[in-house]
């Protein structure tokens, strides 16, 4: 049976990828062990939060499902960090997780042009370098032009409660190892990594009142652009507790039969995620951590305790929760459990997520070495788009740093590689004020447009919100007020600095405490612009120098990344770099001299010397004698 493009994996990089394949005409085949699980948020019951809700906006703004399918299945909206500035404020959606599995496997189901079927994947077929097909447990073989890997934590995994261990990439559902060792024989540099997840609570055993109630935003805001001005949403709450002594102590009295401590977990767990027993050990002196209990469906019969991630032996996490205030008549649905698996180190890819020594393969997710629903799905949104323009024999579609959240993801993991699970954060991004949840749409719809992701209706409308942004700009900037006795009223009516000169009306609505209800006092004629062009509007203003200063390191780091870096280069015979670079840039074979720039370990003073040694050897095909 031949394809254009075959998915191995139904997470969430495997949903937006066979949708993004069959969204661009392409006959695609999604493979996943379990039809049933396709889509499923295997741990926590919530999509975003801080940096993550960058990149669900900017999969939405690229055509992506997972945007509307978390406002379609959404229990409680919250924006975090909302009283910093924009650059660094993360929506987060709680999701019923039941629903949004369902929706996602219906979705795909319903798709044209994409099969699915329910078998393992246990080799690759591979002629002359280049992957053509896949066979699988049932002997079947699947050809196509591109294949996309997206596993998970299926690849070879191992679940964890205390002594007891089972293979799976999930409790109760089995593992892909065979494919594990098909990857190996293949040349490709595997690695070990560990997540886990937390014990699931009856409702009816906890107790409410004793515990901190959380509700979400008095106005949520959707995720999706494209989600409509009529959404609405019945909110549930979220709860805040905390461990304290007797927990801390409990545990470790217990960390000689935690997994993570004995040697019986080799893989490396994610740093800013610790298990309940990692954190114990490595903040031994402090009092309590905080635990937030939030509701798995919208029925809230099962509630998921975030920050409470373990690997300990059953009995001990029934006493574990047990000690926390509202838990002590507590009932444990499911245990935690750890989960190791393979992965395969991300700089064995280029930025269009091909692997470089297998054509035709592109991986996704986890097997990237990343963590989280919203890393994965943005992975297999990019590596589909890629094997699709590879297909119509186009150019890659490769996202610079400057323009999104996904690109700056890509870039270090394919420059960099990692050795934990890799989680996406607004410190990762040089030019986070530039890349704002708020303006993903701006940024990078018309991409979407481009590859048929998104309508013709909704390209038109940003298009127009666009112009009347632009408009809006250049009028702030070239009409002034002056200090007259009715505008110094009424700026100290609505609480802001009085002025003393002629100012523009941009550095009017510059002022900290000026919103979108003044600017329709001082701007009638704005109050017809919709609320998201507003936005951009006060936005715009307030930060206008400091986008100004990023656009300008913007321009250099275009100018870095201008310089090719050709295939051939012989990093070893360019006279004044140390061993240690020459081993670096060999390893990441950076394309640009930007790449190489944002490799660890390359000293501005290298990247200096490299700039010329490019300049003699472009010129004169000096060959680096």
């Amino acid at each position: 049976m031949k394809y254009d493009i075959i998915v191995v994996g139904g997470g969430h990089a495997g949903v937006e990828a066979s949708l993004v394949a069959s969204r661009m005409g392409k006959k695609t085949l999604l493979i996943t062990i379990l039809a049933e699980q396709i889509g499923a948020t295997s741990c926590n019951p919530a999509i975003g939060g801080l940096a993550k809700g960058h990149l669900v906006k900017e999969i939405d703004a690229l055509g992506g499902e997972m945007g509307i399918a978390t406002d379609k299945n959404a229990i409680q909206f919250r924006l975090l960090n909302g009283s910093k500035g924009p650059a660094v404020r993360g929506s987060r959606a709680q999701i019923d997780m039941d629903s949004y599995r369902v929706n996602m496997k219906n979705l795909c189901l319903e798709s044209d042009g994409l099969d699915i079927v329910q078998e393992t994947v246990n080799d690759l077929v591979i002629k002359n370098g280049e992957c053509r097909g896949v066979i699988t447990n049932l002997g079947n073989r699947y050809l196509a032009k591109k294949i996309i890997i997206t596993t998970g934590t299926f690849l070879n995994g191992l679940t964890h409660i205390g002594e007891f261990q089972e293979r799976g990439g999930r409790v109760g559902e089995p593992s892909s190892d065979k494919l594990s060792t098909s990857l190996k024989n293949l040349g490709l540099d595997l690695g070990r990594l560990k997540t886990g997840t937390c014990p699931r609570i009856d409702a009816k055993s906890i107790d409410f009142t004793a515990l901190d109630i959380q509700g979400g935003d008095e106005v949520p805001k959707p995720f999706s652009f494209r989600s409509g001005k009529n959404f609405k949403l019945n909110q549930l709450p979220c709860y805040i507790t905390y461990t304290n002594e007797d927990t801390h102590t409990l545990i470790a009295q217990n960390f000689h039969q935690a997994p993570l401590f004995t040697g019986q977990i080799e893989g490396v767990g994610p740093r800013y995620c610790p298990s309940i027993e990692d954190k114990i050990n490595r903040f031994a002196g402090k009092s309590r951590h905080h635990l937030f209990v939030e509701p798995q469906t919208l029925k809230a019969t099962e509630y998921y305790i975030n920050g409470l991630s373990t690997s300990l032996p059953p009995d001990i996490q029934l006493k574990m929760v047990r000690s926390i205030k509202g838990f002590e008549e507590a009932k444990i649905v499911r245990y935690g459990y750890a989960i190791e698996y393979d992965y395969i180190n991300p700089t064995e890819l280029k930025h269009s997520l091909e692997c470089k020594k297998i054509t035709n393969l592109y991986l996704a997710g986890q097997i990237n070495g990343t963590t989280g629903y919203e890393e994965a799905a943005a992975l297999g949104l990019m590596a589909s788009i890629n094997s699709c323009l590879a297909i119509d024999e186009k150019e890659p579609f490769i996202l610079g740093r400057d323009e999104a959240y996904i690109g700056v993801m890509i870039d270090d993991l394919v420059t960099k590689g990692t050795k934990e699970p890799y989680r996406m954060f607004t410190s990762r991004a040089e030019y986070r004020l530039i890349l704002r949840e708020d303006n993903a749409d701006l940024r990078l719809s018309s991409y979407g447009y481009r590859f048929g992701l998104i309508d013709e209706d909704r390209h038109l409308e940003i298009v127009q919100r666009e112009f009347a942004i632009k408009k809006a700009m250049k009028y702030l900037e070239e009409n002034f007020v002056t200090p007259s006795k009715e505008t110094l009223k009424m700026l100290k009516d609505n609480h802001l600095t009085k002025i003393t000169d002629k100012t523009t009306l941009k550095k009017i609505v510059a002022q900290k405490d000026f919103t979108q209800a003044k600017l329709d006092i001082f701007l009638p004629s704005f109050k017809d612009l919709d609320e998201a062009t507003k936005e951009q509007i006060i936005i715009e203003s307030k930060y206008a120098s400091y986008i100004q200063k990023q656009k300008v390191q913007i321009r250099k780091m275009r100018e870095l990344m201008d310089v090719k870096i050709p295939e051939d280069f012989e990093f070893e015979k360019v006279s004044g770099l140390s061993n240690e670079i020459i081993e670096k840039l060999n390893l990441f074979n950076p394309p640009t001299l930007f790449s190489a720039s944002q490799i660890s370990g390359v000293t501005p003073a290298a990247m200096d010397i490299l700039h010329i040694y490019i300049n003699i050897y472009k010129k004169k095909g000096f060959k680096n004698s």
